[in-house]
């Protein structure tokens, strides 16, 4: 099966229900300036110290942080306790040298948004410095910026040649579901893929539906088979 993280976690049960599903990585999402999901710190850590004592490191404990200056992203990264940081807004020059130094065991992940092929060219430059790239659908140059979350799918054909030319495992993102995951992955071609919303049901305070999760899985597992 393709690895795959579910995104934006709300509780310690909802982290054993997609890790028993498959999951490679959950997502834990921060502050943010908009878009839904997002839990207090707090809550991140104790779902953090939860699935680590449950399986040590190997499941991706992802940060989902929107802080840019280095010091910062830093700080949420010890506050959380995770063993992975998802950045994603563009960080200060220097942020990945200082989160290597602060924390040498920690997976990096940027954040590339793909509203134009300019993606291929900030992703390569991004895949010089961190361990994986994930390409999602907000619009941080649109007066009114979203940085994930908004449930909408972006030009896969984009997304291929991120995956051909940025020399790192790439995790596709941006409106997936349990109907478009196999074709997605047909046209992209990543790592790896991430959903958040896909799999929520906003009518239960976006809860994690199980059966969609298990409908995702299936997808998955469809797709592996035909790969």
């Amino acid at each position: 099966m393709i690895p795959f993280k579910i995104c934006c976690m709300q509780s310690v049960d909802e982290a054993d229900a997609a890790i028993a599903a498959g999951a490679l990585a959950i997502g834990l999402v921060g502050s943010m300036p908009n878009g839904p999901g997002p839990i207090d710190d707090e809550r991140i850590a104790e779902i953090a110290r939860h699935v680590r004592g449950r399986h040590g490191d190997r499941i991706w404990t992802t940060l989902l942080t929107s802080r840019i200056d280095e010091d910062a992203i830093a700080d949420h990264v010890a506050a959380a306790g995770v063993n992975t940081v998802q950045i994603v807004d563009l960080p200060s020059p220097q942020a990945y040298a200082h989160l290597r130094r602060a924390h040498p065991d920690l997976r990096i992940i940027q954040v590339v948004h793909v509203e134009d092929a300019g993606a291929v060219d900030e992703a390569r430059r991004a895949g010089e410095e961190v361990d994986a790239i994930l390409l999602d659908s907000g619009k941080p140059s649109a007066a009114v910026r979203t940085l994930g979350g908004t449930g909408d799918v972006h030009d896969w054909s984009i997304s291929r040649r991120v995956v051909e030319t940025c020399g790192r495992p790439v995790f596709l993102a941006g409106g997936l579901n349990p109907l478009n995951v196999v074709e997605a992955i047909r046209a992209a071609r990543p790592f790896g893929v991430d959903i958040c919303s896909g799999l929520r049901d906003k009518e239960r305070g976006y809860a994690l539906n199980a059966e969609k999760l298990a409908a995702f899985a299936a997808a998955l597992r469809q797709a592996g088979a035909g790969a």
